[in-house]
């Protein structure tokens, strides 16, 4: 991964410079790592992460620091060691670092840490914050041990929390949804059609299978994997703030010029993950709620829409914690349903208008005849078979998703957890039908 624009690229120039002016220097280095970090520059942070700890042995955040870009890197037994190290340690931070042991996913807690674990999610002294985190940790912990009754409180506790700090309304997601599905029940007249067809748009709910997808089509040697990219979303209100409207209201008045501009705005904004290979990826699960303004704006592009059984969908996102703002409707089962129904019918309709575009792209069926369907996938992509996709867990590429550790491994099909907690799962099977 590389950095973004010039202007991150003379920060990080001048930070790089600082460290080498003073070497000691804590503070210098912990911007360095910072900035790589955010910019995905995996190796600048880990060697960042790794003279801070010379340094400063036990540095908390350089810990972190290193986990995640071990992690993003694949190395999941160095990222545990380091997110262990921190949870042991037992200072204000070691919340931090049993959640992010956890959430590796592929990683057992032995029994000691369990214990060490729950006496420290009980603990009144911690504050709310990191009783919510712990709490997700604690409910992942307590499913793999078979406890479902004290792991279901648990996610129930750690999701009401977040609930009562999320913005998000299922009615106001409702008008959104028809607001889109208005816009462009007739496709716009668009830009040429040969725009975007270096473009595969990987789309869906979280953990439903877009990580997956995007490291099969990314161990292709002519794509590259560029992971959530917000670039699109960033292009589309740009263009808003330049209307002063909201989307999708401005896309009535929009004419072929003004989607082709877009579009090649889109393309010259994401060139950078193309320097190498042909065909990039971006996987933004949430431009779903766009493909109406992708098939205007990049005709030639394709869309992936990634599909598993709804209720372990959902089920998945609410164990799950995300980072603020990015999946607000996760954290209530009526509101999951909610969610998931507006985009089942919006996708649905997107790809009987546009077959040739939108594939609909099945977890199960992939599970259960993985290579007719990569090879069916990259037909649809206008890829030519690579064995290389069949074993797309080796392919080395940062990835910074919570299937980081789960796509490093073949296709497993013991991941269904939702059946095995029965009634307590009602109300979100009632919110799916509606």
């Amino acid at each position: 991964m590389t950095s973004s624009d010039p202007a991150s690229d003379d920060a990080l120039a001048q930070l790089r410079a600082a460290c080498v002016r003073n070497p000691r220097d804590v503070d210098a280095w912990l911007r360095l790592g910072t900035q790589a970090d955010q910019l995905g520059l995996h190796a600048d942070a880990i060697a960042a992460g790794e003279r801070l700890l010379a340094l400063q042995p036990g540095h908390d955040v350089a810990r972190l620091l290193l986990g995640r870009n071990l992690q993003a890197l694949g190395r999941i037994d160095d990222a545990a060691a380091h997110y262990r190290a921190l949870a042991r340690a037992g200072g204000a931070r070691a919340y931090q670092g049993w959640f992010s042991l956890v959430d590796l996913k592929t990683v057992r807690l032995a029994d000691d840490e369990v214990v060490a674990l729950e006496r420290l999610a009980g603990d009144a002294r911690i504050g709310a914050e990191a009783r919510m985190v712990l709490q997700f940790a604690l409910g992942k912990v307590l499913e793999d041990a078979g406890r479902l009754d004290d792991a279901f409180a648990a996610f129930a506790a750690a999701n009401a929390q977040r609930r009562s700090q999320a913005n998000w309304s299922a009615s106001n997601y409702a008008l959104q949804v028809a607001n889109l599905r208005a816009a462009f029940a007739t496709p716009p007249v668009a830009a040429p059609a040969n725009l975007g067809a270096e473009i595969v748009f990987v789309v869906g709910l979280p953990r439903s299978s877009t990580t997956l997808v995007e490291q099969i089509l990314a161990a292709h040697p002519a794509v590259e994997g560029a992971s959530e990219l917000h670039d699109l979303p960033a292009v589309i209100a740009a263009e808003g703030q330049r209307r002063g409207l909201g989307f999708p209201r401005w896309s009535a008045d929009a004419t072929p010029v003004d989607w082709e501009r877009l579009g090649r705005d889109y393309l010259a904004r994401t060139r950078r993950w193309r320097t190498r290979k042909p065909r990039s990826t971006d996987k933004l699960p949430a431009n779903w709620m766009l493909v109406g303004a992708i098939r205007a704006m990049l005709p030639a592009a394709t869309i992936i829409d990634c599909r598993r059984d709804p209720l372990e969908t959902c089920w998945s996102c609410y164990k799950q914690l995300f980072a603020p703002r990015l999946a607000d409707y996760s954290y209530d089962l009526a509101d999951l349903g909610a969610y998931w129904r507006g985009y089942d019918a919006l996708m649905r309709e997107w790809a009987a208008l546009h077959p040739r575009h939108i594939r609909l792209q099945d977890y199960g069926r992939l599970l259960l005849e993985p290579e007719a369907e990569i090879r069916a996938l990259l037909a649809f992509c206008g890829l030519d078979f690579d064995p290389a996709c069949l074993a797309f867990h080796t392919a080395e590429r940062g990835v910074r998703t919570p299937s980081t550790a789960q796509v490093r491994q073949p296709l497993r099909r013991d991941t269904a957890r939702a059946a095995a907690y029965g009634d307590r799962l009602a109300a979100l099977r009632d919110a799916l039908r509606g």
